[in-house]
């Protein structure tokens, strides 16, 4: 299954998300199996040590119980922990 963001996405993109398993995340209970998509998310950014994600998706990424939940899932694969925001709490409003 193909999130709606990457339905016209060309075909090496779509085949590269592919190579990720993220099941680890959904059989850990994370999140349950309709957010594979978004665990393939949380899998690309944590292997490829992102800074930070950011995402609108606050039931099943932008959430306080799963973030804990993606990162004691990487820490005990041997990856780093991954930062998590709304991108409301990325923007800088002038306000110093």
């Amino acid at each position: 299954m193909l999130g709606l963001e990457l339905i016209n996405a060309p075909q090496n993109v779509k085949e590269h998300l592919f190579k990720y398993s993220a099941d680890i995340y959904i059989d850990e209970k994370v999140v349950g199996k309709t957010s594979l998509e978004d665990c393939r998310h949380i899998a690309m950014a944590t292997i490829h040590k992102v800074d930070l994600l950011a995402s609108w998706n606050f039931k099943h990424i932008v959430n306080l119980d799963r973030i804990k939940g993606y990162n004691a899932v990487n820490l005990r694969l041997g990856y780093s922990m991954i930062e998590i925001r709304s991108p409301k709490d990325l923007v800088n409003y002038g306000n110093d």
